[in-house]
């Protein structure tokens, strides 16, 4: 009777969690897909990309993240592949950037908002990696980490295209910004809060202490490797 009132339980709860997933969830996750995929095309243009490059480089931005989150959990296949919205939105994204900047204009802007959409890409995919990855069974633990992991993923992959350092290995609370946000998530979670609340503050917490980083120049220490 116990095994069987457990099953209904988890049942209702996976049935809660894909109520929210369709709605709430499927909203956050195209916003950050839309917000990684500007500064995978803004960073094209800054470096001069044609067309189709800064396209695949604002979808690579936008997927990344959200493909590793979905493989590890075994959402298979990925909704970023199999659901044409994300490849719209990431196309609509890269076209505004490549149409609205011209690079001969406005190039000089360009290195700001590549860290202003990076940090909301980042935001949004670590809170919404938590709660999906909270959603299909994993414990706070491992899905605060999945959670940073899918909001890195993005940048790293769009700096590696680019032949650049990713941003997590270098700058200001990278990794750490989205863990803390992450983290909130978790919070919420554990102590039953609404789970769309958390997941606001969570994304707002972590966008504000990435900007806050870069602003201040705040960062992890380095080795400190004696120069020949």
């Amino acid at each position: 009777m116990i095994q069987l009132q457990q099953s209904e339980d988890a049942l209702r709860a996976l049935a809660e969690f894909k109520e929210y997933a369709a709605g709430t969830l499927l909203v956050l996750d195209l916003i950050g897909t839309f917000v990684f995929a500007l500064s995978g095309a803004v960073a094209g243009v800054k470096q001069r990309l044609d067309v189709f490059g800064v396209l695949v480089l604002s979808f690579a931005a936008a997927s990344a993240g959200g493909i590793t989150r979905d493989l590890v959990i075994g959402a298979v296949p990925p909704e970023a592949v199999s659901d044409w919205r994300y490849l719209a939105v990431s196309l609509i994204a890269g076209s505004v950037i490549f149409v609205w900047f011209p690079r001969s204009k406005r190039l000089h802007k360009l290195g700001d908002l590549v860290l202003i959409f990076d940090a909301a890409g980042l935001a949004v995919f670590a809170v919404v990696g938590t709660q999906k990855a909270l959603g299909y069974g994993l414990n706070p633990v491992m899905a605060a980490l999945l959670g940073m992991l899918s909001g890195i993923g993005g940048g790293m992959l769009r700096d590696i295209l680019l032949s650049q350092i990713p941003a997590v290995l270098r700058s200001e609370f990278y990794a750490v910004a989205a863990l803390v946000g992450a983290v909130v998530v978790v919070i919420g979670h554990v102590l039953n809060l609404p789970p769309t609340a958390m997941a606001i503050g969570g994304a707002g917490l972590c966008f504000g202490i990435r900007l806050l980083a870069i602003w201040r120049g705040w960062s992890l220490p380095v080795a400190d490797v004696p120069q020949r």
